[in-house]
């Protein structure tokens, strides 16, 4: 199953991120400065662009011999761009998200001249700019099939991710998203991917170590298309062991699941909408044995999951005094929090005492249980129908053994109410009678009005 949204984003192509501001939001760029007007300027025009064709070779072939110059002279310093030189490479970069640029580009032969440039550069911006070029001329369907043939293109790509500078590793994630977003190409992209164990240890290394919100996000959309579109590469990565991704018998292996709660601890702060695609990676892997063993493991990371994401529920998307909106606003992401959370109840014997109960949890899915009984006007809605099936089967696993303890901590704590009481109490009858009737029994004990109120309405 493929994200068509995440598709629509990544096509769209990203302007070149500098102190000197282009127009690229409602227009494209202004012309280069060689464009004129008049018959020689419409037989130097790329296609029906008003871009200089006479510019752009020029700009490409002086930044070829500046590179050239750099790597026979002083090979081992650093490389230090010029303000001019790296405005004109930002309009470059800017004019590559048109279509008939990108074209031109491609036929230029731009990817080997850029493959050339990111190999013998000693200068982060200057890779970062040529990284960011090709993410453009790969937005558009025939320039990424042409790229993505480029088999040694491909390999540096991949090894761009072990880089220290976070703007490169920023766009080097964007532009293996874009091609793993066109269905022509992404399996050639997989196929790489799998061959390449560096891959899952440098995502890994950023996971638990960046810092950078945008870099974190990017990294998680590209994990999770990675995993959506090959559950095999998945599985491989979770069960990968030390000697797998490293040559010197694992020394820095990094756990998966860890990583991606580290990146998830890092974003909740700063921002809930990336947060999304963590957990929705997290879903993915108790979708698989492979990461039910991980998360069922005595010494693994079930315990610090389910800590994790009961916070985010319940202080982050389901605080008692939400408006309605908000819970419909957040849909998607409590969707695939509960999902989480109850793969996780299901497997908890090994790292969970039972005897603990989450009274918060328990009040947040009877406050989603409430809400969706009280959304009849959204019927229709599949999100909605969604996460109110998966909320009452939470709710089934977690009053078949729900002790009277616990049951008077929910009424003493305002979470088990009438109201609440019978919405959930309509939720799990007549579908789950065994959750029904020990939920029943615990009232009976901890609350002999409820248990009569709820015998009264929905006897058995």
């Amino acid at each position: 199953m493929e994200n068509d949204v995440a598709e629509q984003q990544e096509e769209e192509g990203s302007s070149s991120p500098t102190g000197i501001h282009f127009p690229v939001m409602d227009r494209n760029p202004s012309p280069p400065p060689d464009a004129e007007d008049g018959e020689d300027g419409d037989v130097d025009a790329i296609g029906d662009t008003v871009y200089s064709k006479h510019w752009l070779f020029s700009t490409l072939t002086h930044l070829i011999d500046m590179v050239r110059e750099h790597s026979e002279v002083n090979s081992e310093d650093q490389m230090n761009l010029s303000d001019d030189d790296e405005e004109d490479l930002c309009r470059v970069w800017d004019m590559a998200m048109d279509k008939d640029v990108a074209g031109f580009l491609q036929e230029f032969k731009a990817a080997d001249i850029l493959l050339g440039v990111i190999a013998k550069s000693r200068c982060p911006r200057l890779t970062e700019i040529s990284v960011g070029i090709l993410g453009n001329i790969a937005c558009f369907p025939d320039s990424c099939l042409s790229l993505s043939q480029n088999e040694d293109l491909g390999a540096v790509l991949l090894l761009l991710l072990g880089d220290a500078d976070p703007p490169t590793l920023l766009e080097t994630c964007r532009l293996l998203l874009t091609c793993l977003s066109h269905k022509d190409v992404h399996s050639l992209w997989l196929q790489r991917i799998r061959r390449q164990p560096s891959v899952r240890s440098n995502l890994c290394f950023v996971m638990c170590s960046s810092t950078n919100v945008d870099l974190l996000e990017k990294v998680g959309d590209l994990v999770d298309k990675l995993f959506d579109l090959d559950e095999e590469l998945m599985k491989s990565w979770i069960t990968s062991q030390p000697s797998e991704d490293k040559e010197d018998d694992g020394e820095g292996h990094l756990d998966l699941t860890c990583c991606l709660l580290e990146a998830a601890k890092q974003l909740r702060s700063e921002n809930l909408n990336a947060l999304e695609v963590y957990v929705h990676v997290l879903q993915l892997l108790t979708t698989v044995e492979e990461g039910i063993q991980v998360f069922a493991a005595p010494d693994g990371p079930g315990a610090s999951v389910w800590s994790f994401v009961c916070e985010v529920v319940c202080e982050d998307l389901c605080q008692p005094n939400d408006l309605p909106v908000v819970l419909q606003e957040q849909k998607s992401i409590l969707i695939q929090a509960f999902a989480v959370l109850q793969a996780l109840y299901r497997c908890r014997d090994q790292w969970c005492n039972k005897t603990d109960t989450n009274l918060p949890l328990i009040g947040s899915i009877l406050r989603v249980c409430q809400y969706r009984s009280e959304c009849k006007h959204h019927a229709t809605d599949d999100q909605l129908q969604t996460l109110a099936e998966i909320t009452t089967e939470f709710l089934a696993d977690v009053c078949i053994d729900i002790p009277k303890e616990a049951v008077v901590g929910l009424v003493k704590e305002g979470f088990l109410t009438e109201k609440t009481c019978l919405t959930a109490a309509a939720s799990l009858h007549p579908d789950f009678q065994t959750s029904f009737q020990h939920l029943q029994a615990a009232l009976s004990e901890a609350d002999p009005h409820l248990a009569d109120v709820m015998r009264t309405r929905l006897p058995v």
